[in-house]
């Protein structure tokens, strides 16, 4: 009869080391993608001689991603759940399009931010309506819906472009929080963006909504069983994901004092799929966070800022960003195998 020894230390090495891969997988996940944010950022100051990292160019950066933060963290509720919008992009034009139209209106000219966002709303209510009741294919739905809505944006002005010189609230778009005097101003943009993000974290993580949201993401059907309301869910996602679409168009607006059904918002759905991913949302559902959104928006505007810095031409522009979006798409895919193996 063979006698079977125990090893007590060697379990508890082989016992530290698994326990030590698990803090460092944690460590990991929490961090995301800041490592590759910073090193970027570090990249462009250097190529760019020294002309990045200033509080001049850092407050650009901030406004240039301040509207796709905002989409992309509509996109995130969205794509929690397994969805997607495409529409997003054409929802701000129509937005905005209203929105200015409403503005040379003498008596609704102060009302013209709710009259943008009410059409955003409107649009992702009718996306989540004919998602949530009729059972169609989220991508089907806002495939449609972004080409109609974009449509309707240009009839909206007879495919023109509608100004406002006098446009209320303008200070939205253009003014800054002073942090630094004379040295560095956060601009408004950007804190309507930080506000969105907060206030996004705390729905989806403080709040019975958010926790139905990852639920129906990670599985539909047992969250139906558990009693959730899941078309409501659907409803409620693409309704603010118009929201914060028709927001958008509200800080664009501000920005430009004018809007265009053909171009505004051109390929902004892109930009913030991307972002969402970046940050460690997984397309399948029920995996991600709003403050990795908020870091792959980052990334994708630090790209744009740095590469106009170092001279790269706005084709090549196009192709860098092209290649993130597939980069992010195959991140995704490797957390989901890692995720499976663990």
């Amino acid at each position: 009869m063979t006698n079977i020894v125990s090893n007590p230390v060697g379990l508890e090495a082989a016992g530290s080391i698994e326990a030590r891969k698990r803090k460092l997988r944690a460590m990991m996940s929490a961090a995301g993608m800041l490592p590759v944010l910073l090193v970027v950022v570090v990249a462009f100051h250097f190529l760019s001689g020294g002309r990045f990292l200033t509080g001049q160019n850092i407050s650009i950066v901030l406004q240039q991603a301040s509207v796709n933060t905002v989409l992309a963290a509509g996109m995130t509720f969205v794509i929690l759940t397994g969805g997607i919008d495409l529409s997003v992009g054409s929802i701000l034009a129509a937005a905005a399009m209203a929105g200015l139209i409403a503005s040379n209106v003498p008596e609704l000219s102060t009302l013209w931010i709710f009259v943008a966002l009410g059409v955003g709303i409107g649009f992702g209510v009718l996306n989540g309506f004919l998602i949530a009741k009729l059972k169609l294919p989220p991508f089907i739905v806002t495939l449609g819906s972004m080409t109609a809505v974009r449509g309707l944006a240009r009839l909206m002005g007879n495919d023109t472009t509608i100004f406002n010189p006098a446009l209320p609230y303008s200070f939205i778009g253009n003014g800054a929080l002073p942090i630094i005097p004379g040295v560095f101003s956060l601009p408004w943009l950007a804190v309507i963006a930080l506000l969105v993000i907060a206030g996004s974290w705390f729905v989806l993580k403080r709040t019975v909504f958010g926790t139905h949201v990852y639920s129906v993401g990670g599985n539909e059907a047992a969250a139906r069983l558990s009693g959730i309301k899941v078309p409501r869910v659907y409803l409620a996602v693409y309704g603010i994901s118009g929201l914060f679409a028709g927001l958008g168009a509200v800080m664009l607006s501000t920005r430009l004092y004018a809007a265009n059904g053909l171009q505004l918002g051109q390929a902004y759905e892109l930009d913030a799929i991307a972002a969402v991913i970046l940050g460690g949302t997984s397309f399948v559902g029920g995996i991600g966070s709003i403050w990795g959104t908020l870091i792959g928006a980052l990334i994708i505007a630090v790209l744009s800022n740095g590469l106009v810095l170092i001279g790269v031409s706005d084709i090549w522009q196009y192709v860098i960003k092209g290649l993130v979006i597939i980069g992010a798409v195959a991140l995704d895919r490797m957390r989901q195998r890692g995720s499976a193996r663990t």
